[in-house]
């Protein structure tokens, strides 16, 4: 199965409108659903709490502030794309982070 960067955004915005930031996964829950949770535990943006319970990170947060605004994400898709749409957890976070930073300096005048 191949890893969905907007599935992954999608799951990771789900999360985090939880009140608690909690998600529960049903036993029974689709094999993507399970696969990209899996994921987003192996690079360390959510952390399993039970057999089915699993919380963002620190980490979980900051990738979604970097990811949260819809032209960063188009920015950083577009980009990946352009270099043939593979890349890394880390270098989709790098990239929108770097479109971030850009966007406040942008807006500040302040070299972040």
């Amino acid at each position: 199965m191949k890893r969905d960067h907007d599935y992954l955004r999608d799951l990771l915005f789900e999360i985090e409108n939880q009140e608690d930031n909690l998600l529960i996964m049903d036993l029974s829950s689709e094999r993507k659903r399970w696969h990209h949770v899996e994921l987003l535990c192996d690079c360390g943006y959510m952390t399993q709490i039970s057999d089915t319970g699993f919380r963002l990170t620190s980490q979980g947060h900051d990738f979604i502030d970097s990811i949260r605004d819809e032209g960063i994400w188009s920015n950083t898709k577009a980009m990946v794309a352009e270099t043939g749409g593979n890349a890394t957890l880390e270098i989709i976070k790098n990239l929108a982070s770097g479109f971030l930073k850009k966007k406040i300096s942008d807006h500040t005048g302040m070299e972040l």
